[in-house]
């Protein structure tokens, strides 16, 4: 069921103007669009301009929300699906993957925050090897990866740091991956949104942090994420605000999210790599 009150889908946002009917309502600045991808629903919003941002509440760009099957964990029917479609919208929102920076967010001590964490695990980083001139790798991309913590654990903003690391390694791209917070808790852990207007960590939960985008790094930077939370207080009230809650069985659908993610990242970035490839080379 869908509440009012802050998301960080643009799909959610959208929907709480009225828009669950198959006749989409039209929202100055905005354009949204429902489609298919390999059998998976997809929602898509555009906010256009400075009419969309108000209205929504997010910055420009292109925000893709991809249902999940109901079983997708590896060795599923389904997750080579996930994982294809996933590289497809990853692609739609990125032009130059030949260098990537991958900033895995979050804190990994708290499952509803250890989605960039786990993620991370699956990611085939390659930079070293690119750089070595190690043969084998011709055709895989040069892919960094970066895993910030929070402030609370290292004293340092994710932003900066992960601002330090484009300077250094000059990537042409920057991907995050990252928890967020919902308004529907019929599709918590359910749906993945893919966006290529970058991310402010935190905001989900009322804990904005500096954002990440093209202005604050200098480079594209597509966000990645699965909403693992939400407020209380839109189900209970004001007794129950600043409470947040989450699906039982958090844990297992998490690590199910974070593996298809990254498998997901590595097919957009090495082009021509297959499931089977990956599970070979992460063991």
């Amino acid at each position: 069921m869908l509440y009012r009150g802050r998301t960080d889908l643009a799909s959610e946002s959208f929907r709480q103007f009225g828009n669950d009917s198959e006749e989409l309502t039209e929202i100055d600045g905005v354009r949204a669009v429902r489609d298919k991808l390999d059998g998976l629903e997809v929602f898509s919003v555009e906010i256009l301009d400075e009419r969309g941002v108000k209205a929504l509440g997010k910055p420009m760009g292109k925000y893709f929300t991809l249902d999940t099957p109901k079983q997708y964990q590896r060795g599923s029917e389904q997750f080579p699906t996930l994982v294809k479609a996933l590289a497809n919208i990853i692609g739609r929102c990125g032009n130059d993957f030949s260098r990537v920076l991958v900033a895995a967010l979050g804190n990994p001590d708290i499952t509803p925050d250890a989605l960039g964490s786990l993620a991370a695990s699956s990611i085939l980083v390659t930079r070293h090897l690119k750089e070595s001139g190690a043969e084998g790798f011709e055709a895989f991309s040069s892919l960094a990866l970066s895993r910030p913590g929070v402030l609370g654990s290292s004293g340092v903003e994710s932003a900066l740091q992960i601002s330090l690391l484009c300077r250094e390694i000059k990537p042409q791209l920057v991907i995050v991956i990252d928890a967020l917070a919902g308004a529907d808790l019929d599709r918590l852990c359910r749906c993945i949104q893919i966006s290529d207007s970058g991310i402010s960590p935190g905001s989900g939960v009322g804990n904005d942090r500096q954002e990440l985008s093209r202005e604050t790094l200098g480079v594209p930077v597509i966000s990645i994420g699965i909403p693992t939370v939400m407020d209380a207080g839109l189900i209970a009230g004001d007794k129950m605000a600043g409470l947040f809650v989450t699906p039982r069985s958090i844990d297992s659908l998490v690590r199910c999210g974070a593996r298809a993610i990254g498998y997901g990242i590595n097919m957009a970035v090495h082009r021509g790599i297959t499931i089977e490839d990956m599970d070979m080379l992460l063991g």
